[in-house]
């Protein structure tokens, strides 16, 4: 029975450190609102705090463009550290162009990828789960 028990146990836990290493998250953010943004600076922080190892990405595009640029970006420090700490951070190409904007103008770090929600999208179909930051 004690041996039963034993590998019952060590089964769990043996599923329990897999889930959490295959921990996946996207965010999405389009908001200009300042409560949105610095809820997917708050929720992301969170989630690395409990768990280090999980994979986030944010996506940014539309009017969040701001967030993401190193002359108007009120939440610049707290992308940094979720930069720091391997959070993925990444504007739309098309939405940096309809606004003129370029990769130099970029906060160092956030990455520019071609579609925003195409990289959702992709994310989704590899198991990601999904997250949109709004009010």
């Amino acid at each position: 029975m004690k041996k039963l028990l034993l590998i019952v146990a060590l089964s769990f836990g043996s599923i329990l450190l897999y889930a959490q290493s295959d921990y996946k998250i996207i965010f999405d953010i389009t908001s200009k609102n300042m409560d949105d943004q610095n809820a997917v600076v708050r929720q992301a922080s969170s989630i690395m705090k409990a768990n280090p190892d999980a994979q986030l990405e944010v996506a940014v595009y539309g009017e969040a463009l701001d967030m993401v640029l190193k002359d108007k970006s009120k939440i610049a420090p707290g992308l940094t550290d979720l930069i720091n700490k391997k959070v993925a951070v990444k504007v739309c190409g098309m939405t940096m162009k309809r606004n003129n904007k370029d990769a130099s103008q970029l906060i160092p770090g956030v990455e520019m990828v071609p579609d925003a929600i195409y990289e959702i999208l992709t994310r989704q179909r590899q198991g990601w789960g999904y997250i949109k930051v709004a009010q």
